[in-house]
C-alpha cells in the first residue's frame, strides 16, 4: 500500500483539552475565487486538565493558507511557531500571551478556495451557492482550531458576500445585525448563536435562495419561525418537508417534554452533500434528496424519507446538539439514540409493525455483512484510524437497536425518565456512552452492567433455540445457546444481555399463557426471557400439546436466530401468530429455507419446480387481501408478498452463488405471478387508482400493494397487462405510479420492446429535474440483464452526469455495484475492476464518496476463491494508487488480509 499517513487513534489514549475556547468570533469574506477567514478565538486553560502544565497551543486544520497569526496584541513570525501539514504549534504561551497563558485572545487569518473544494467538506460552493459540512473534521478546512468534539464555544458569525449573487446569508442561531458594506455591491449579516457548540456543528449558506416560512408555537407557548430554504425552482417541493417538521416538533414535546430553543429553525437544500442531511444548531443543511418532495417528481419513498430525515436532524437538536458526544468513540450516543427516536417518530406517523419490518430488513442485509466483513466494530469503537468511515450502519442502526432493547428492558415511563435524566443532567455538556447508560440505570432501577457488552463488543450474537415438549408433565422446555463469532481484535467475547421476546402457539393458533417453572401463576401470552449466560434452559409448565415457539419477536435483539423449524410451522407462523413482525419474518425464512434447496438444484442442472408450500403461503396472503379489501393492513400484506431481496440472500449464504441467488429468485417470482394469475388480477382491479395524491399512510400502502400486483401481473407474459402498464405510465398522476410502470417496464423480461422508448420519454419530460433524473440513473444501473456493465458506461458519459456530485455517483456506480448483484458479481471480474477505475478517480476529487463506494468489493469473503481473488486485486490496485486518500486507505488496509 502507497503512505497515505494514516495514524490510528485509541479511545483509551482520551485526555480533556488542555485549554478551552470561550468564544469564537468568524468573519467570512466570500468572493468568486477566494474566501477570507478571521477568526477571533478567546481561550482559557482548561481546569478539568490533568496533564502537566501545559505551555503549547496546539490546533488543527488542512489545506489553509496562513496570512496572520496574534496572541493578544502581538503579531507572530514565523519563528513562533510551527505550521505542519494539519497542526499549528504555538510553544511558549507564557512569554507570547500578555496576560500568561491561563486566558487569552488569538487571531487568525486565512484564505481558502471553496470553489475548488471537491471534497465538499469545510466551506465549498454547490452550484452557485456557498454552504459548510464540517462533521467530523471539515471544520479544519475553514481555519485553525481547537477542532474536537469536547470543545464547546459560543460562535458569533458575520458573512459578507456580493449583494446580487448571495442576497441569503445565514448561519447558527439568531440573525443580530445586517447592513452594507463600503463597496456598495456587497452585504453583511452577523448570526449569534446563544448555546455553546463544537466546531462539528458550525454552518454557513450563501445564496440566491427563497424561502417557504411558517411558524409553530411550542408547549410553553413560545413563537418559533421555520424557514426552508431552496433555489426558486424548488420551492413548490418544500411543504412536505415543513409539514413533516412541523409534526417533529409536536412529536418531541409530547414523547420527551423537549422544545425548541431559538427564535429561528432554518433549512437550507443543496444539491452536492455527501450526507443525507447534517444537524447544525439552527441551520441544517440538507442533501436535496432529502428535503424536496411533491407528488409530480417524487416517490412515496421519497416523501417517507424526507419525513424520516427531517425529524431525525430536528431530534438531534436535544440528542446530538444540547447534548453532545466527548470524543468521536462516543458517537452512536448521539447517533443511535436520534434513529431511534426518529425510528419511533415514523411508526406512530405511519404502521408501526411495517416500519418494524423495513428497518430489520436493512439492518440484517447491511448491518449484519457489515458485523462479518473485515470493517466489522462496535457499536463504540476503540479506534480509527479515519473518523469519516465510522459513520455506519453499526454506529446508527444497531446503536439504534441497543438503545431500543434499553427502552423495551425499562418500559416506556421508565425509559422517558431516563431521557429527562439525561438531558437535564448534561445540557451543555459533551458526554460519553457511559453516562447515558448510567442515565437509565439510575431512572430504572436496573443494573446494566452485562448490558454494555453491546456497545463493546463488535459482531452479531447467534442464539441457537432447541425445544422440547414433555407431554407426560405437559412442559416445553427452550435451550438457548449464544455466541458470537470473533472479529478483528476481539477473538472471544463475553456473553451478551439478550432480551428474547418470544410466544407459544398451540396446534389451534392460540396463544398460550406463559408459565414457567417455580412461578406460581401465568403472566401474560407474550414476554421477554433474559438470556444472559452461554447456555441456559426455560421450561413452561402447563403445555398440554406440542407448541409452535414465536421467538424474537418484535426482533427484540439484534442476532441471528436458529430454530429447526419445519416449512409447516413456518407456514402455521405466517397464518396465526398475533406478532407482526414475525407473521413477516415467518414468511421470509420460509422462502430462505425452499430458495437454498432450490439454488442447490440450480446448481446441479435439475428442473426447478414451484414448492407448493410456499405457493400456497402467497395465496393465502393474496385471498386476504382480496377479501379485505380497504379494510385491510394493505402496508403489512405488501411485505409478507415481497421474497427476500438477493442482498439479503448473499449475506444468508455461506459462499453466495450470486447466478444462482438471482436465477431461483426470478424462478419463483415468474412461477408466483402464473399461479395466482386470477387473485392478482382481482386485487389489482379492487384497487382504484389513486385519484388527488395524498401521502398518508393509507394511501401509500395502496399504491404499493397495487403496483406490486401490476408487477406480478406483467411477469406473466400477458399483452393485456404489459399495455396496462404503458397506459399507467403514460397516464399516471404522481411520480410514484408512473415510476413504477417504468421500473416494471425496464426490469422485467415482458417489458424488453418497450422499455427504451419508455425511457427516452421519462428523460425528455423530466430533465431538468435533478433528482427525477437520479432516478432514471438508478433504474438502469440495476437492470438485471446482459450488458447492464456496458449501458452503466454509457451513463458516466451521459450529459446529465457529473462525477462531482455525490448523489449522480450514487445513482449510477453506487446502484450497480451494490444493487446489480448477478452483473456487478459477473464471473469475468469486469465488475470489480469497473469499480475499481471509478474508486480511483473519485479518491481523487471526494475521498469520503470514494471510501464508502468500495464496501462491495469488502465483502470477498462471501464468495468463491476466483471471484475472492479479483476482488482483492482490485482493492489493492486502488490502495497502490499514488496518492491515495487516508479515508480509503485504511478501508483497503483492513480489508485485503
Amino acid at each position: 500500500m502507497k503512505d497515505a499517513q494514516a495514524r490510528t487513534t485509541y479511545l483509551h489514549d482520551y485526555r480533556p483539552p488542555p485549554f478551552t475556547i470561550e468564544s469564537t468570533e468568524l468573519d467570512f469574506d466570500l468572493y468568486e475565487t477566494h474566501a477570507v477567514v478571521e477568526a477571533k478565538l478567546q481561550f482559557r486553560r482548561n481546569p478539568d486538565f490533568s496533564g502537566a502544565d501545559e505551555d503549547m497551543l496546539v490546533l488543527h486544520g488542512r489545506e489553509l493558507l496562513l496570512e496572520e497569526l496574534r496572541i493578544d496584541e502581538r503579531v507572530l513570525d514565523a519563528a513562533d511557531f510551527a505550521l505542519e501539514e494539519e497542526t499549528l504549534r504555538i510553544p511558549n504561551l507564557r512569554s507570547l500571551a500578555s496576560g500568561g497563558a491561563d486566558r487569552f485572545t488569538l487571531y487568525c487569518r486565512t484564505r481558502i478556495e471553496p470553489q475548488n473544494n471537491t471534497a465538499l467538506e469545510g466551506l465549498y460552493k454547490s452550484r452557485k451557492m456557498f454552504c459548510t459540512q464540517c462533521e467530523a473534521e471539515g471544520f479544519r478546512r475553514i481555519t485553525w482550531y481547537l477542532d474536537r468534539p469536547d470543545v464547546m464555544s459560543k460562535f458569533t458569525t458575520t458573512i459578507r458576500a456580493e449583494r446580487d449573487r448571495y442576497p441569503v446569508l445565514l448561519s447558527n442561531g439568531n440573525c443580530v445585525a445586517e447592513g452594507d458594506c463600503e463597496d456598495p455591491a456587497r452585504h453583511w449579516r452577523t448570526w449569534e448563536d446563544p448555546f455553546p457548540k463544537p466546531s462539528y456543528l458550525f454552518a454557513l449558506v450563501a445564496g440566491d435562495l427563497v424561502s417557504l416560512d411558517d411558524g409553530f408555537t411550542t408547549a410553553s407557548g413560545r413563537e418559533v419561525q421555520l424557514c426552508i430554504f431552496v433555489e426558486p425552482k424548488d420551492l413548490d417541493k418544500c411543504d412536505h418537508a415543513m409539514v413533516s417538521l412541523k409534526k417533529a416538533m409536536r412529536w418531541d414535546e409530547e414523547k420527551y417534554g423537549r422544545e425548541y430553543d431559538l427564535d429561528v429553525f432554518m433549512i437550507v437544500a443543496v444539491d452536492d452533500f455527501n450526507m443525507g442531511a447534517m444537524e447544525n444548531k439552527g441551520l441544517n443543511i440538507f442533501n436535496t434528496s432529502c428535503i424536496l418532495a411533491n407528488s409530480a417528481t417524487q416517490t412515496d419513498w421519497a416523501f417517507q424519507r424526507v419525513e424520516a430525515v427531517v425529524a431525525h436532524e430536528y431530534f438531534h437538536n436535544w440528542s446530538g446538539n444540547r447534548v453532545t458526544c466527548r470524543d468521536w468513540f462516543q458517537l452512536s450516543l448521539k447517533e443511535g439514540f436520534t434513529v431511534f427516536r426518529d425510528s419511533e417518530f415514523s411508526a406512530d406517523m405511519n404502521s408501526r409493525t411495517v416500519k418494524r419490518v423495513q428497518d430489520v430488513a436493512f439492518l440484517r442485509s447491511v448491518q449484519f455483512a457489515e458485523d462479518s466483513g473485515p470493517m466489522a466494530h462496535s457499536v463504540q469503537p476503540d479506534s480509527y484510524m479515519e473518523i469519516s468511515n465510522f459513520y455506519t450502519v453499526t454506529i446508527y442502526e444497531k446503536g439504534a437497536e441497543v438503545v431500543r432493547m434499553i427502552s423495551n428492558l425499562l418500559g416506556p415511563e421508565r425509559f422517558r425518565a431516563g431521557a429527562d435524566l439525561y438531558f437535564e443532567r448534561h445540557d451543555g455538556q459533551a458526554v460519553t456512552i457511559e453516562e447515558f447508560v448510567a442515565a437509565m440505570e439510575e431512572a430504572g432501577g436496573i443494573d446494566l452492567r452485562q448490558f454494555r457488552n453491546w456497545y463493546r463488543q463488535a459482531g452479531t450474537p447467534l442464539l441457537e433455540i432447541e425445544g422440547r415438549h414433555d407431554a407426560q408433565r405437559q412442559r416445553f422446555e427452550l435451550r438457548v445457546r449464544q455466541s458470537c463469532p470473533p472479529t478483528l481484535g476481539q477473538e472471544s467475547k463475553n456473553p451478551f444481555h439478550i432480551p428474547l421476546r418470544m410466544g407459544l402457539l398451540d396446534p389451534a393458533g392460540d396463544e398460550i399463557p406463559l408459565r414457567l417453572q417455580d412461578e406460581p401463576a401465568a403472566a401474560g401470552t407474550d414476554r421477554v426471557l433474559a438470556v444472559a449466560g452461554p447456555e441456559q434452559t426455560f421450561v413452561f409448565e402447563d403445555v398440554a400439546e406440542p407448541p409452535v415457539p414465536s421467538l424474537l419477536r418484535g426482533f427484540s435483539a439484534p442476532v441471528r436466530l436458529k430454530y429447526d423449524y419445519r416449512p409447516e410451522d413456518l407456514l402455521f407462523l405466517m397464518s396465526h401468530d398475533s406478532d407482526g413482525f414475525n407473521r413477516w419474518n415467518a414468511g421470509q425464512e420460509l422462502a430462505l429455507m425452499l430458495m437454498r434447496e432450490l439454488q442447490d438444484e440450480f446448481r446441479d442442472g435439475g428442473k426447478l419446480r414451484l414448492p407448493e408450500i410456499l405457493c400456497e403461503a402467497h395465496g393465502n396472503v393474496l385471498g386476504e387481501a382480496v377479501a379485505s379489501g380497504a379494510a385491510a393492513d394493505r402496508a403489512m400484506l405488501t411485505e409478507l408478498l415481497r421474497l427476500p431481496a438477493e442482498s439479503y440472500l448473499i449475506e444468508q449464504a455461506e459462499t453466495a452463488d450470486v447466478e444462482a441467488i438471482h436465477a431461483v429468485r426470478e424462478f419463483l417470482l415468474d412461477g408466483l405471478a402464473e399461479s395466482h394469475r386470477k387473485l392478482l388480477a382481482e386485487l389489482f382491479e379492487s384497487i382504484p387508482a389513486t385519484g388527488d395524491y395524498r401521502a398518508d399512510a393509507e394511501s401509500i400502502a395502496a399504491r404499493s400493494l397495487r403496483n406490486l400486483a401490476l408487477s406480478a401481473l406483467v411477469r406473466t407474459g400477458e399483452q393485456k397487462w404489459l399495455e396496462r402498464c404503458r397506459r399507467q405510465f403514460e397516464q399516471a398522476g404522481n411520480m410514484t405510479d408512473q415510476f413504477a410502470a417504468l421500473q416494471i417496464l425496464t426490469h422485467s423480461r415482458a417489458g424488453e420492446g418497450a422499455y427504451q422508448a419508455a425511457l427516452a420519454e421519462f428523460h425528455e419530460r423530466w430533465r431538468d429535474e435533478p433528482l427525477v433524473v437520479d432516478q432514471w440513473f438508478g433504474l438502469q444501473a440495476t437492470r438485471p440483464h446482459p450488458g447492464a456493465l456496458a449501458r452503466v458506461r454509457e451513463l458516466l458519459r451521459h450529459p446529465d452526469f457529473e462525477i462531482r456530485n455525490p448523489n449522480k455517483v450514487r445513482a449510477v456506480i453506487g446502484a450497480f455495484c451494490g444493487q446489480n448483484h448477478v452483473n456487478f458479481h459477473a464471473a469475468s471480474g469486469a465488475g470489480y475492476e469497473f469499480l475499481g477505475e471509478q474508486a480511483m478517480q473519485l479518491d481523487a476529487i471526494n475521498p469520503q464518496i470514494a471510501a464508502r463506494l468500495i464496501t462491495p468489493l469488502t465483502r470477498w469473503r462471501k464468495f468463491d476463491a476466483e471471484r475472492q481473488r479479483m476482488m482483492r486485486e482490485q482493492l489493492r490496485r486502488i490502495g497502490d494508487r499514488e496518492g491515495v486518500s487516508r479515508d480509503v486507505s485504511e478501508i483497503v488496509v483492513k480489508s485485503v488480509d
